[in-house]
């Protein structure tokens, strides 16, 4: 039976504190993906480039953050969200396996959040596995109808009888998304409290793995001070077996 690491991490965009007291934090995550040890590690609000930050911080990657960020011999994908005045920002997916393809959609509810998810088809000894990435809205009923258009994406891109991963910041407050996920075929862990926002004092479990077609071995969050500056959430590690 293969296991499959899978780790979930919204990076707040490599960058930490407001005004003078911002810090740039890229290189730090660049050790804490490592540590991971993770087949898969799907990242949420991460920069393909902003210009005014590139100016800011003297020691900015010349790579984009999803490049930068990949271990050695990994495949990194990335696919923009939103654009911004002075840049953009998206989802990636880092892959120790070998990434047999790629998409994006489009699900933003309104013109305030661009939201979108991140496809990638991944082989993993011989059987393609689906992972979607995703960061979904702030307001609770553009949740609700962002996870419609995820089922609606699942059933036209990924074949039922493959396994799917779907993992990422779903911003859920109150667990309020359970049921539609379950609606859709994809189990969560349950029975365990995984908190994993705010970082600092983490309460709320916003980071989720769901999944289809593959058995939910366990899972846990790091915690610690150098995870508390790292980003606003805390990572989610979660292991899972090939059926």
């Amino acid at each position: 039976m293969t296991t499959i690491r899978v780790a979930t991490y919204n990076i707040h965009k490599g960058v930490q504190g407001l005004g003078p007291a911002r810090r740039l934090e890229i290189h730090n995550l660049v050790h804490a993906v490592e540590q991971f040890d993770a087949d898969i590690i799907c990242l949420q609000e991460v920069r393909s480039h902003h210009r005014k930050l590139e100016r800011y911080f003297t020691r900015w990657p010349d790579l984009d953050q999803a490049g930068y960020l990949s271990p050695e011999g990994y495949e990194a994908v990335y696919r923009t969200n939103a654009v911004t005045r002075h840049g953009e920002h998206g989802n990636a997916l880092l892959s120790r396996w070998p990434v047999m393809g790629s998409g994006h959609a489009d699900v933003s509810d309104h013109r305030f959040e661009q939201r979108g998810l991140l496809h990638g088809q991944v082989l993993v000894d011989g059987r393609l596995v689906h992972v979607v990435v995703v960061h979904l809205g702030l307001i609770h009923a553009s949740r609700e109808r962002q996870v419609q258009r995820l089922g609606a994406f699942i059933a036209r891109e990924v074949p039922e009888a493959d396994p799917l991963i779907v993992a990422g910041d779903f911003n859920d407050w109150g667990a309020q998304l359970l049921r539609p996920m379950a609606d859709l075929g994809l189990r969560t862990f349950e029975g365990i409290r995984l908190p994993t926002y705010p970082s600092r004092l983490p309460l709320l479990h916003l980071d989720r793995i769901y999944a289809r077609g593959l058995q939910l071995v366990s899972a846990h969050v790091p915690h610690g001070r150098a995870w508390a500056r790292m980003s606003d959430h805390l990572p989610l590690i979660g292991e899972l077996a090939l059926l």
